[in-house]
């Protein structure tokens, strides 16, 4: 099974990147080919020009490459922190360049985008990890927890994603390295849960 894992945090250092590295290596462990992007260390530009807003744009070659590698994905994880509710603007670029139109969605012939998109994407399960400085309880109690639409109601079940995970690592500035290690361990068995055997 292709699993595309997507990490946005731009320091090296990160819990995320841990995350990230764990998620990985284990999915790999078991068969999965792996497709990695670590959209800060490459230097992803997330800023989507006007040339490629037409479905029949001539696209980067970079831009494509993720597009046809999204298409081909059969899982996504994708690893980010909260910030101000929201993902890394990087990521969002992310989303705006590589998540188009006959790529991760469509509309039918007779449409003219104002209807229902049809969901392309073929993978069959989303995986997102948070990570967060806010308690969880007052996340959802006061904010609503907007990644929970964003990533599930918003892009993947939009683009035929109908599984999605998520778990929010909190609180990380206090978090002790036991409990990151227990985090770790926690971020491989919901990624094994989810993916499970790469034969099955």
């Amino acid at each position: 099974m292709s699993i595309l894992v997507i990490l946005g945090h731009p320091d090296p250092g990160s819990f995320n990147h841990a995350l990230a590295a764990a998620v990985c290596d284990a999915l790999a462990w078991v068969g999965h080919r792996v497709v990695f992007h670590d959209l800060y260390a490459e230097g992803f530009d997330p800023r989507l020009p006007a040339t490629e807003i037409s479905e029949t744009a001539n696209l980067p070659a970079v831009i494509a490459r993720h597009c046809r590698e999204l298409r081909a994905a059969e899982g996504i994880v994708v690893v980010h922190p909260n910030w101000w509710g929201q993902p890394p603007a990087v990521l969002k670029g992310w989303i705006d360049r590589v998540f188009r139109p006959q790529v991760a969605y469509r509309f039918d012939e007779d449409d003219g985008g104002e209807g229902i998109p049809v969901g392309l994407l073929k993978a069959r399960a989303a995986l997102i990890l948070n990570t967060a400085n806010t308690p969880p309880g007052r996340e959802a109690q006061v904010f609503g927890d907007p990644l929970q639409a964003l990533w599930e109601r918003c892009i993947f079940n939009l683009c035929g994603v109908n599984q999605v995970a998520r778990r929010t690592f909190a609180v990380v500035v206090t978090s002790t390295l036991d409990q990151r290690q227990r985090w770790l361990k926690e971020a491989r068995e919901m990624a094994m849960a989810l993916f499970g055997d790469p034969v099955s």
